[in-house]
Parts: structure tokens; sequence; C-alpha cells
């Protein structure tokens, strides 16, 4: 049986290397289609699973269609989204050999690929001016996805954090929000203006979600429940098509947009870098390359030669 393994790994990954419980959950997801797919095929230990056959499987990933909400069906997988499946079969083979389940790590020949940074996409200023429109009708719902829409252009806050952000998480009246993010690493947030007065409104109606089983985040679904990735995913591409945005719009496009526009008014590459919670600043850089009218503004301004 191939799934006992993984059940081991993760525990491990959770309990001895401290790994982010959303790392943890996407090398669940891949380690348990690799073994749904594997087990298809008849294999049924991990020492039957040979180079020949992790390479059969990498291709037929790389011809998969991408599942996320919205993506065309001719989609096909990122070089990132192969990086990952690569990255969870060395890992979780290095740990079936340290622990003696495997004599060969058959996955060690696999070469990560290199992962080209992509230059993030953002919405136009003129598109999140439509996307964040007030609601006309105040319904409680309605409300909600205005709150979470402002939310996250705000503060730039990943779609995770959004999920889990608490109400003793929200400090309306300073006008800032602390995040738990990535590594569990807390972090203060400002929001401004037009994103509390959203939460304010969505708050005074939020009772009428609330149910007996309902948690202490901030944002509820109609059941009174909190939202599930795919959930709160298709409550903001849902908001977006409402808006007239036509194109493909994802939710992390509400934090690029967050870091574009920032850094495109004047921000401090290391100020957005701590409003994300990046550990590294150079995971930041990648705005600096969809802004370029900002750079060539600063070199005009203060090289002496500009």
């Amino acid at each position: 049986m191939l799934a006992p393994l993984v059940e081991e790994f993760l525990i491990h990954l959770n309990h001895e290397r401290g790994l982010a419980a959303h790392t943890a959950r996407t090398y669940d997801a891949l380690l348990r289609r690799f073994t749904h797919w594997a087990g298809a095929g008849g294999i049924a230990a991990w020492p039957e699973v040979t180079p020949e056959v992790l390479l059969r499987y990498l291709e037929h990933e790389r011809n998969r269609s991408r599942e996320e909400p919205g993506a065309a069906p001719e989609t096909r997988l990122s070089p990132s989204s192969l990086y990952l499946q690569i990255a969870a079969l060395r890992s979780i083979f290095r740990f079936a050999e340290e622990e003696g389940r495997v004599h060969l790590n058959t996955a060690a020949t696999l070469s990560l690929p290199r992962r080209g940074r992509r230059v993030p996409k953002a919405l136009a200023e003129a598109e999140i001016r439509r996307l964040l429109e007030p609601p006309v009708e105040a319904t409680p719902q309605a409300l909600c996805t205005h709150a979470i829409l402002e939310t996250a252009y705000a503060s730039g806050l990943r779609l995770a954090e959004l999920r889990t952000l608490r109400l003793e998480h929200l400090h309306l009246e300073a006008g800032f929000l602390t995040v738990v993010g990535k590594g569990n690493k807390e972090r203060v947030v400002p929001v401004g203006g037009a994103a509390v007065a959203a939460l304010r409104r969505y708050l005074a109606a939020r009772p009428s979600l609330v149910g007996p089983r309902s948690p202490g985040v901030v944002f509820l679904t109609r059941r009174g429940s909190a939202f599930a990735h795919v959930t709160l995913w298709k409550r903001i591409t849902g908001a977006v098509r409402h808006a007239g945005i036509e194109r493909h719009v994802t939710p992390h496009m509400l934090r690029h947009s967050f870091a574009t526009h920032l850094l495109a008014h004047g921000a401090d590459l290391r100020v957005i870098q701590e409003l994300l919670g990046h550990a590294s600043v150079a995971t930041t850089e990648i705005y600096t390359h969809v802004a370029p009218g900002h750079l060539r503004t600063v070199h005009e301004r203060h090289h002496p030669r500009a």
C-alpha cells in the first residue's frame, strides 16, 4: 500500500519539520494524486516505483489540464506546478530512504526545473474601481463580498489569510489588521478608510449569518460557516464577472494589484515586502517589472545626470 507512507510523511512534516499548514496541504494533495495514479496502474508498494514510473507520471501530469476554477480546459499545468510535483516526490522518497522503507531513492535522479519568475498580473486601477463599487442591494452576502474585496485590495492578504482572518485580528479604530501568515508569522497590516467602512457595514449585518456552530472568522458564507478555498475563490471571481471585467482574474491578482499600485504610487519596496509578509525582498522585487513608469520617474527625479 502506498497511502500509509504518505500519512507518516505528513505527520513528519507537521510535527518534526514544522512546515506551514498550506505547504503540508499542498504536499498532501500532490502525493495523493500520485498514489491514486500509481495504484490505478497496479503499483502497490514504494519499492516498485522506478525512475521510469516517475517519468511516466510526470509526463502524465505535464499533459493534464489545470483544475482551478475559471481555468480554460485546454490550459496545461505551469512549470511551477510541475516543480512542486517533483519537490513533493523527492521529499517523500528522501523520507522513505531515511526510514528504511526503500533501499534506493529513485526520485533523487529527478532534476527540479528552473522556475522562471513570471511577471505578476495586476488589475488596472480603473478595473479595481469598478470591482469595488458598493453593492446596490445591501444584503449580508453582498456586504460580505464587498468587504472581502476591499480588504483584499487594501491589505494584500493571501486567500488563505482572508479565509482565516478572525474577529480579534481586526483593529478598525486604529486602522490595521493583525495577520497570521506563512509559517505562523504574524504581521501588522494597515487598511484604508474604504476597507474599514466596508468591514463595518458588513460586521453590522454579520449576526444574520451567524449560526450555532459559526467560527470566529470574520467572513462567513450564507450557511454561517468559514469559507473553503474554492468557495472564496468562486465568490471573488463571481464579483469580477458581475463588475463586467471579462479577462481571467484570480483572487491572487488582488494581492498583486495591491503591491503593484503601491509601488507605482511611490511606496518603498522594503515597506511592500513587510506588508506582503515576504521573507526576502528578492520575492518582492518581481513587482519592479510591472511598474517601469514608476522606476523611470524615480530615476529622473534622483539621478544627477538624468
